[in-house]
């Protein structure tokens, strides 16, 4: 399968869960990320993009001051993203597009933010790829993601869910983000990690 129709697929998959996807990962994210994405958002500043911006779950979390811009593969999820701006009065600007090829200039944006998506995204190092592209220098990049473990027998059972997790959600539990991140050219300011080592929390600059 070639990455653009995996990410047709990704795109179908999210267009077909887009009413249920906020109350199917409730939970999950009260377990594993409690205040995640409040940390995530509250990172931004000026010009920011926020890529898999889904429903728009993070979007009561911005800086009022903050100009931003949202992208989603999912028109499903990004008409719900709509929905919940006009309930916020939260002005953005929503577009479909791709991570993995951005339609935006280079240094474009001072803050990108990706929260639970580069699980999902057929080819995660190129859309880090892209996103240090449209970053200013002097720019960050924050993450919110569910990571491979360090530890071994929590590793371990992750390989053996892996297989089912991305065959019925295009989920892939043993990514490490941090790689994409460094091999991109970005300086790492802030890596928390927290469940086991499950969930990462991760601020990267653009050099200037």
């Amino acid at each position: 399968m070639t990455p653009a129709e995996e990410t047709e697929q990704v795109r179908r998959f999210y267009d077909r869960i887009a009413t249920r996807y906020d109350r199917g990962i409730r939970l999950g994210e009260w377990v594993l990320f409690k205040e995640g994405r409040r940390w995530a958002a509250a990172q931004a500043r000026g010009e920011t993009l926020e890529i898999g911006i889904g429903t728009g779950r993070n979007l009561p979390y911005y800086p009022a001051e903050v100009r931003l811009t949202g992208i989603d593969v999912s028109p499903a999820m990004l008409e719900l993203a709509r929905e919940r701006a006009r309930q916020l009065n939260r002005p953005v600007e929503l577009r479909a597009g791709d991570a993995q090829a951005l339609d935006f200039p280079a240094a474009s944006f001072d803050t990108v933010v990706s929260t639970l998506s580069l699980c999902t995204i057929p080819d995660p190092a190129q859309a880090v790829r892209e996103a240090a592209r449209v970053l200013r220098p002097g720019g960050r990049l924050i993450l919110l993601e569910h990571v491979r473990s360090p530890l071994l027998p929590v590793r371990v059972i992750q390989r053996l869910l892996e297989p089912i997790t991305v065959r019925l959600e295009h989920d892939h539990l043993l990514r490490e983000p941090l790689e994409y991140v460094e091999a991109a050219g970005l300086v790492v300011e802030q890596l928390e990690r927290s469940r086991l080592g499950l969930v990462e929390r991760l601020v990267a600059r653009k050099p200037e």
